[in-house]
């Protein structure tokens, strides 16, 4: 499976170039648009710059997710 399908409406990525994780949101103008999984704004990103999450990455994700659902840290 290439980068490319990988990268599906939905999937989890990492942005290389800022090291983030967010959720695949959209395509458009050759760009991607990832969210965070604890929400917040889109951020645009070169898909050059974008990889499918490894499974490291998205238990560092799931965690910050879990933790800002349960209020934990205010």
């Amino acid at each position: 499976m290439s980068d490319e399908e990988a990268l599906e409406l939905g999937t989890l990525a990492l942005d290389t170039k800022t090291d983030r994780v967010g959720r695949v949101m959209a395509r458009q103008g050759g760009r991607l648009y990832l969210r965070a999984v604890t929400g917040g704004r889109e951020w645009e990103a070169e898909p050059d710059d974008v990889r499918p999450a490894d499974a490291t990455a998205e238990l560092r994700a799931r965690v910050a997710e879990v933790n800002a659902d349960s209020g934990w840290g205010r």
